[in-house]
């Protein structure tokens, strides 16, 4: 085999700056973040609130349902495949192209959800395209985060990590808002058949602006020059995967278990939404009004991520981390009984408290703490590898929690609540177990 000079895969030099640029790493990481996560949010409501019906049969509601979640968790399977691949790009070539071609890869993918026939037209083909394209959006969306927050970290004061880096995650909260916000008037002003049969396209069609503006903003982003460096300084590596199996396995699969504290997010706005929305379980919400309770959470969130990211630059990452995460797992119970009871005030103020407060305690700060956990030279890639191969197994509890908790069955809140506890509680003790970067610089966290 031919192994290529490191220094080949190299940008040309006048492409790197000669200083960190904290603002403009955020700021292009925060675009970004934004325009792709519009597009997967985008496709995390519509399998919730429109496809059961759209791309499965409809004589069996619970079956719909579970397959079309089913369906929002197969995004999750490609995105460890999209993790080594994009990761390894971003590692041995620089953070500036993997983000580039994960942006190109996301918003073609979700223009053409906005082309796809439905099951009425095609039968089972409809459901393939859809499953087809969910892997692309997965395996895309598996290089953002970890080359955002590496470039972003990389450019970032020691002081300020957490606070920097904290605006790629406040950008992926804009995206859902955006996504919610395309939805919500053509949800209320369209009439239902005309929203089901057409009106949902529009949103996904939009993704080629995304295509667009995506390309323009990330060609702009410049390499973190520490970055540079040290790649120019040791051109020949061992393939970062590979590296990451042989010098930091535990510390990968304690990032996978600091994962699953996404199921909140899961319990709440993706199980939740198809807890109060779908006939099957018989509350009778309507998808307008949770597309609107989606929104208050993720409003909430932009407000408190830099709060959050901010502050875990001045008592730590790990305590945030915890606490966020235990009391967020424990009030989901709280926030399924709201449903249960048919308020929509209690259920907005407790969506607001738990997604929008508690959960972003962990959200805005485990970014900076995972790429605080792994050297330059596999950043990405350990970033991205333990991110999603957690995210893939837990984008599967809102079908388990759908299978262990169906339409009909008693006490959905306490059930559902408790075994999102259960998991957070996995979480916490990971977090723990993982090394404290409070108050250390990048070098110091290279030389352990």
């Amino acid at each position: 085999m031919t192994v290529m000079h490191r220094r080949d895969t190299l940008p040309a030099p006048s492409d790197n700056v000669a200083h960190k640029d904290p603002k403009k790493a955020a700021m292009s990481g925060w675009i970004g973040s934004a325009l792709e996560y519009y597009d997967f949010a985008l496709y995390s409501l519509a399998a919730t609130l429109l496809f059961p019906t759209i791309f499965f049969p409809t004589d069996n509601q619970t079956a719909g349902i579970i397959a079309s979640l089913a369906t929002y968790a197969v995004g999750y399977v490609s995105r460890p495949l999209g993790a080594v691949v994009l990761g390894a790009y971003g590692d041995r070539h620089g953070r500036k192209k993997v983000l580039v071609f994960a942006m190109l890869l996301m918003g073609f993918a979700t223009f053409a959800v906005g082309l796809l026939p439905t099951y009425g037209q095609v039968g089972l083909l409809a459901p393939v395209l859809l499953v087809i394209l969910r892997l692309i959006q997965g395996f895309a969306v598996a290089g953002e985060l970890g080359g955002a927050s590496a470039m972003i970290v990389e450019h970032s004061p020691d002081a300020r990590r957490g606070f920097f880096a904290s605006f790629s995650l406040q950008g992926t909260q804009v995206g859902s808002i955006l996504a919610t916000a395309v939805l919500i008037p053509l949800a209320a002003l369209l009439p239902d058949e005309q929203f089901h049969s057409w009106g949902w396209r529009l949103p996904f069609l939009l993704s080629a602006v995304v295509i667009l503006a995506g390309y323009i903003i990330r060609r702009r982003v410049t390499e973190p020059p520490a970055y540079v460096t040290q790649a120019e300084s040791a051109p020949r590596r061992r393939f970062p995967l590979v590296d990451l199996l042989r010098t930091h396995p535990w510390v990968m699969v304690r990032c996978i278990a600091m994962t699953f504290t996404n199921v909140i997010g899961m319990a709440t706005l993706i199980f939740g939404v198809s807890f109060a929305t779908q006939k099957g379980y018989g509350i009778g919400f309507s998808s307008s009004e949770f597309l609107w309770v989606t929104m208050a959470a993720n409003v909430t969130a932009v407000l408190t991520i830099p709060a959050f990211g901010a502050l875990s630059d001045k008592i730590g990452r790990r305590a945030l981390m915890v606490a966020g995460g235990i009391a967020g797992g424990l009030l989901t119970v709280g926030y399924l009984w709201a449903i249960e009871q048919r308020s929509l005030p209690l259920v907005f103020v407790c969506v607001v408290i738990v997604q929008g407060i508690l959960f972003q305690m962990w959200n805005a700060t485990f970014a900076t703490f995972f790429q605080e956990q792994f050297p330059m030279r596999m950043r990405v890639t350990g970033f991205a590898v333990s991110q999603n191969i957690g995210l893939m197994i837990a984008s599967f509890f809102p079908s388990l929690f759908t299978a262990i908790a169906p339409p009909g069955s008693a006490n959905i809140p306490m059930v559902i609540g408790l075994t999102t506890l259960g998991i957070c509680v996995v979480s916490a003790v990971a977090t723990l177990m993982s090394s404290d970067t409070k108050g250390k610089t990048l070098e110091e966290l290279e030389a352990r």
